[in-house]
């Protein structure tokens, strides 16, 4: 095949994938709303806490975090709801790596500025806490 008709070959392959991305660009995506009554951190924070379960509680934070400082709040109700589901089922070892695995969290952007990486602390130790809440059954065994 010339040089020519590769060019034409890619030159129709881009231009599918473009008119592709384009018509996804195009169509809207409806994310969930923040279910709580207020951005205000009490009514999230209680929305959380009247979630059915850790992964709801957890979706309740994805959607009406705020990015910053603040998620730390949403963060640590997020991890009660969660580990009181599996953290007095755990045995001293599997404690210590829990706990070690929060350090980690901890750790993971400690030398960061800005609110966004506390924002990112907090979502990191949440989804600890929510992977060891749905490994809880094989815990308990």
């Amino acid at each position: 095949m010339s040089s020519k008709g590769n060019f034409a070959m890619y030159s129709r392959l881009i231009s599918v994938i473009l008119a592709i991305a384009a018509t996804l660009a195009a169509v809207p995506v409806r994310a969930e709303d923040c279910p709580a009554k207020s951005n205000g951190m009490d009514d999230v924070i209680a929305a959380i806490n009247a979630a059915p379960g850790c992964d709801r509680a957890m979706k309740v934070f994805e959607v009406c975090a705020l990015g910053a400082s603040g998620d730390v709040q949403f963060g640590e109700a997020v991890e009660q709801k969660c580990e009181s589901g599996f953290l007095a089922k755990l045995k001293p070892p599997q404690k210590r790596a829990y706990d070690k695995d929060m350090r980690i969290c901890d750790r993971k952007y400690r030398s960061e500025s800005g609110t966004m990486y506390v924002s990112f602390t907090a979502f990191c130790r949440a989804k600890i806490a929510q992977r060891y809440a749905k490994q809880a059954p094989k815990i308990a065994r």
